[in-house]
């Protein structure tokens, strides 16, 4: 059986893993998810928005690079990427659960909070997806919202920060 040289096969791979990361990136453009993830034959790709969290407005594109059964680092998940933590904030609303965060009950209803709003001890704050299931997320105490960490629509994970309660 005929074998093809090895820089032959490199150069394929490589130029199929830049479609699919191509068609993935078109994928979030035209559905406006946030993030997308799949896994192949051994290779996990994840493609993601860089969200700038103090402007609260996507600042472009990040794209993990394609590695045999490695997943690559979220963005802002490190200091150095210079993104702070809130993760010890005094006032910080953690999730509680995987799945998607919501600002509003429904698309195109007003949000259950801004920056600026007043809530009271078991206020719903927002909304996770989670298994086809809305999970209302309540205040865990009174105080104004000085923070929303996560766009709606956003993925969260266990212990993200959601809010900062002042």
């Amino acid at each position: 059986m005929a074998r093809q040289p090895e820089g032959k096969t490199t150069a394929k791979a490589s130029n199929d893993d830049s479609a699919l990361i191509r068609e993935l990136a078109l994928l979030l453009d035209e559905t406006s998810l946030t993030e997308i993830e799949i896994e192949r034959a051994g290779l996990r790709v994840r493609v993601a928005r860089n969200i700038s969290i103090a402007a609260g407005v996507p600042a472009g594109l990040q794209v993990a690079t394609a590695m045999p059964v490695a997943v690559a680092a979220a963005p802002g998940a490190t200091a150095a990427g210079g993104v702070a933590d809130f993760s010890k904030h005094p006032g910080v609303v953690p999730s509680p659960m995987v799945g998607t965060a919501y600002w509003a009950p429904e698309p195109g209803a007003k949000p259950f909070i801004e920056v600026g709003t007043k809530v009271s001890a078991g206020q719903t704050l927002l909304i996770i997806e989670a298994m086809k299931t809305m999970n209302q997320i309540p205040s865990p105490r009174a105080g104004t919202v000085t923070q929303i960490l996560v766009e709606d629509g956003q993925p969260v994970e266990f212990g993200e920060p959601l809010v900062i309660i002042e």
